[in-house]
């Protein structure tokens, strides 16, 4: 059994498609599916069920999943403390904006010989990859509560992040200084699916139905970008909710973002690590990261 094969494993069980797990892992798909089988040979076991309609981690995958991912791990441990760190893997997202540029720069003084690379991935997948040692670290958003619980793993807040309405341009409410949820129960609300952010979905559909409406749903787009360029059409009157940070550097003569009135709405952004592991470079980055949240404040 070898780390690489356990390390194809892994992506193909997160993927659960051959092609797509071959195209993370930056080779063709037929070596991914070679060394599978012969995983599965050296095992005696099939590790996944197969059909031309999708693939299924079999019993014995799913028993495997959570082994082969702490192996991983401890593989990566074990060359981290024999290696001089010269790399972080940061994983993010869309709309950071300006914190993650104040983040880079606080960091790249302290820290000059450090390279960061920006991994983006879904949040399920960065709190993964995490877990695994893939990631050093992961940004991710959350509601007040915090992020979902997770063993192995701690978050730290490092800076709030207020949401602000975007609404066609040409919209009454869009010369409006702030606006009220309320104030946009008649229009049409566009999010993204709730399993791609969950925490962001419950925050503005609760706010919704504390405002004692149901929010009537809008079109789903598969980026934010595809969204406000649907909006700024104005054909039909639509909202969605965008962070403010993000919405700075966003420029568009057919949307407008408008903020929302007090006490508003906002999620905290958070740093997630491993709770064991944690290096000078990776304090050092925490540091970065807490440091550009006192610029909010």
């Amino acid at each position: 059994m070898e780390l690489r094969q356990l390390a194809y494993f892994v992506t193909v069980a997160e993927e659960l498609h051959f092609g797509r797990a071959a195209e993370r892992l930056h080779i063709v798909q037929s070596a991914v599916s070679q060394q599978i089988r012969r995983l599965e040979r050296e095992l005696g076991t099939d590790l996944f069920d197969r059909s031309p309609r999708h693939v299924r981690l079999t019993g014995a995958g799913e028993r495997l999943l959570p082994e082969a991912r702490a192996v991983l791990a401890a593989a990566e441990r074990a060359r981290a403390a024999v290696a001089r760190r010269t790399a972080l893997r940061v994983g993010t997202s869309t709309g950071l904006g300006e914190h993650l540029d104040r983040v880079l720069g606080a960091y790249a003084v302290q820290e000059p010989d450090i390279e960061v690379e920006l991994v983006s991935a879904p949040p399920a997948q960065r709190l993964r990859q995490v877990r695994d040692g893939r990631l050093d670290a992961a940004f991710l958003r959350s509601g007040p509560e915090g992020p979902e619980a997770s063993d192995g793993l701690r978050a730290v807040p490092v800076w709030p992040e207020p949401l602000v309405a975007a609404l066609p341009a040409r919209h009454p409410l869009a010369e409006a200084a702030e606006v009220s949820v309320t104030d946009l129960a008649g229009l049409a609300l566009s999010l993204t699916r709730r399993d791609n952010h969950p925490a962001l979905v419950d925050l503005v559909v609760g706010a919704c139905h504390d405002a004692g409406f149901e929010p009537r749903p809008g079109p789903t787009t598969g980026t934010l970008q595809d969204t406000l360029a649907t909006i700024g059409t104005g054909t039909t009157p639509i909202w969605t909710v965008v962070y403010a940070a993000h919405a700075r550097v966003v420029h568009s003569s057919r949307v407008a973002f408008v903020p929302f009135a007090a006490p508003g709405l906002a999620l905290t952004t958070v740093l997630v690590t491993r709770t064991e592991g944690s290096d000078a470079a990776l304090d050092a980055f925490r540091k970065a990261c807490l440091s550009s949240g006192d610029h909010d404040h």
